[in-house]
């Protein structure tokens, strides 16, 4: 049985495609990182899309510093992504972007830590229990 797509689906898609090339190709912003859009969600009425990113810090940038300053551009520049969007995708009203951080690469990471240092520990100690029989 195929899958059903939904619109809101296949328009968050497209959005997150083309604005992936957008940022990279017209915004020249120094202040803008490497940006990733990992995520694009549209509301059922269209009115507005969240568009989640993950940015990597260049040079001596702090993270959280990097992660706010390429915040601020796009969310500055959202009125022009939104119409440069509009010229590709055929919409009757192009939803309003809305940019946050992807938190979810990061809390993966911290779990993914979490896991191995567990194992390690756990592995540190098995020898200990076998001599003890």
């Amino acid at each position: 049985m195929a899958r059903e797509f939904k619109r809101t689906d296949r328009v968050g898609d497209q959005i997150q495609r083309d604005l992936a090339v957008l940022i990279q190709r017209e915004i020249k912003d120094p202040r803008l990182g490497m940006v990733t859009i990992s995520h694009a969600k549209v509301s059922k009425d269209l009115s507005y899309a969240d568009i989640y990113i993950t940015v990597l810090a260049l040079g001596d940038q702090d993270e959280v510093e990097a992660i706010a300053a390429s915040l601020k551009v796009l969310r500055n520049a959202a009125g022009f992504l939104r119409a440069q969007l509009a010229r590709g995708i055929k919409l009757r009203v192009m939803p309003e972007l809305r940019f946050h951080f992807d938190e979810s690469i990061e809390r993966g990471r911290r779990l993914h830590s979490l896991i191995e240092d567990a194992y390690r520990k756990e592995n540190a100690r098995k020898p200990e229990s076998d001599n003890e029989e």
